[in-house]
């Protein structure tokens, strides 16, 4: 076959590609279109300007964040493992609620506020982190050869005996962990101009970069990182390498319990931390993930503070009371129109 007839070969097979994704993004742009002229709508019946509508922004930076957090853990455990591990909100429970009882306990009776604080939320995300392994140990490991949906619905499983867990332990009380700036209950604010900002949210916004930075640095340049990288490239390959794919299920699922934690630590001074808290916050990580592809933690990133700023910008313009509609809602249009993520091509993936 001649040059240019595998030229064209070539072109007729990758022109439908060319043209589907042409139409992807063309919807993408009608969505974003439509989705804005009726936020605009909406805002102008209220007489919402620009800095009513900064405001809505904001706030949703930071919810946004806590759904980045979240949405890593997930795409950490479903890179090495192939599963969706919808624990992952009861790490963010365990989090807050193990901190607030640490705290609160006579062992840091007497302590000065801040070393209190501090051993209070490390104990958390460390005791949090083990149990994550131990999730990974007694649940997933023993199902490994299972199928996929087999060991999706034992994560869902093992997140119900948390929540069942936390109801026994903590009730239906909603508790309070003091914030970081001030050491106590009440927290600070801060005005930006016109804008209004709890100090908290200084401190999620940080930690989350700082995590995130502890986290790009532990895959790029540690050997325990490299080799988690490796199983999610190609598991065979690193089997054939030396690298134990069980070890690296427990170690992600480790980090997902860990980031879970943190999360939940930050975010807890500024709501009212519970024993359900995990279901929403899980799934909306879960959104936030699938925004991104499930694949590429950067995309979960920005998927995650995309997805506070809208629910967040939607629940202003219309109701309070509707504001967790919104995340469902993009879940159903990217599994609809955009599967593979809004940032992501389609792939395969291997499981353990």
């Amino acid at each position: 076959m001649s040059v240019n007839a595998q030229a064209k070969q070539f072109l007729k097979k990758s022109r439908p590609t060319r043209q589907a994704r042409t139409r992807q993004m063309a919807l993408v742009a009608a969505t974003v279109v439509l989705l804005g002229s009726i936020i605009l709508y909406l805002g102008a019946q209220k007489q919402f300007g620009p800095l009513q509508y900064a405001q809505l922004i904001l706030d949703g930076l930071r919810g946004g964040t806590i759904y980045a957090l979240i949405a890593l853990g997930f795409v950490t455990v479903f890179n090495v493992t192939g599963i969706i591990n919808f624990a992952q909100g009861g790490f963010v429970m365990l989090g807050a609620m193990l901190a607030v009882t640490i705290h609160n306990g006579l062992a840091l009776a007497g302590w000065p506020a801040g070393p209190r604080l501090a051993v209070a939320i490390l104990a958390a995300v460390a005791a949090t982190t083990l149990i994550g392994v131990l999730v990974e140990r007694l649940t997933i490991y023993p199902a490994r050869n299972a199928e996929p949906l087999t060991l999706i619905i034992i994560t869902v499983g093992v997140y119900i005996v948390m929540q069942g867990v936390a109801l026994i332990v903590w009730g239906t009380d909603a508790y309070s962990l003091p914030a970081f700036t001030t050491l106590a209950m009440q927290d600070k604010t801060i005005r930006l101009g016109t804008l209004i900002v709890k100090a908290q949210s200084f401190w999620i916004w940080g930690v989350t970069g700082v995590t995130m930075a502890v986290l790009y640095a532990f895959f790029e340049r540690t050997m325990w990182g490299r080799a988690l990288r490796a199983c999610s490239v190609n598991r065979t390959a690193a089997r054939l390498m030396g690298i134990r794919p069980d070890r690296m299920s427990a170690l992600a699922f480790a980090l997902a319990a860990a980031m879970g934690a943190i999360g939940g630590v930050v975010l807890a001074p500024a709501t009212r931390p519970a024993y359900d808290m995990g279901l929403t916050l899980g799934l909306k990580g879960f959104v936030a993930a699938i925004m991104g592809g499930l694949l590429n933690p950067p995309a979960a990133v920005v998927g995650g503070i995309l997805l506070g700023v809208i629910e967040n910008v939607g629940a202003g313009v219309t109701r309070a009371g509707i504001k967790d509609i919104f995340a469902f809602i993009i879940l159903i249009w990217v599994l609809l129109f955009r599967p593979q993520g809004l940032f992501g091509r389609q792939q395969t993936v291997e499981k353990v």
